[in-house]
């Protein structure tokens, strides 16, 4: 992952990073080109144990796992990182092109990889990592957003139901009802529709007698 970040665009500085890996004179070689870029590193994970107990403490903005020959301790390492970090992972293969590698990583989770210890490359690396992370949190968030909406709009919709059918109103004037209720008590429409669906509410007619129970 050698591209470099748009034009114009800022660059990522003043990151928060953990390494990981079980040759501690590469961490420190890595570590020395991420000082130089302006980022801090944490203490070095060896294990698996320790890479846990280190994204805990330090919650670093983004973690590095650095490949050699044990393919199955790396992969252990980035699942761990995936798993307990709130920032991307990026794996480092320093000379290694290993195809079947990268995808199983990816397939772990990790955002990018690097190839070196070149200082642009692991920046280039890090802004992609960065950003393919915001996006994707980005997206989740619009995602949990409409998934909620979808949900609000069911529960609505379950409530008019109720109203319709046991008062004998129209659509209208059961979503009409829902909001004036709502709006004497200082709720949410989807707050009253609720209790409605789960038959708590009782929602007279309007300017009534209080005998309509539209909950049960």
């Amino acid at each position: 992952m050698t591209s470099s970040p748009a034009v114009g665009t800022r660059r990522e500085t003043n990151l928060t990073v953990l390494l990981a890996d079980e040759d501690e004179a590469a961490l420190r070689a890595l570590c020395e080109v991420l000082q130089g870029l302006g980022h801090d590193v944490t203490p070095f994970a060896v294990s698996v144990s320790e890479a846990a107990e280190l994204i805990i403490r330090e919650d670093p903005d983004l973690a590095i796992v650095v490949v050699h020959e044990n393919d199955d301790h790396a992969l252990a390492l980035i699942g761990e990182a995936v798993e307990s970090a709130s920032g991307p992972v990026i794996a480092q293969l320093r000379g290694r092109d290993d195809v079947d590698f990268v995808a199983r990583a990816a397939e772990r989770g990790i955002s990018a990889y690097v190839e070196s210890n070149d200082p642009h490359h692991v920046q280039s690396s890090i802004e992609i990592a960065i950003r393919r992370y915001r996006e994707a949190a980005r997206l989740d968030e619009k995602v949990d957003q409409l998934e909620s909406a979808l949900e609000r709009r069911s529960v609505i919709e379950r409530a008019k139901g109720i109203l319709m059918e046991r008062h004998g109103l129209g659509e209208r004037e059961a979503f009409e009802r829902l909001r004036d209720h709502a709006r004497a008590g200082n709720r949410r429409v989807v707050d009253v529709a609720q209790a409605v669906a789960d038959g708590h509410a009782l929602l007279p007619p309007r300017g009534g007698s209080g005998r309509g129970d539209a909950g049960g």
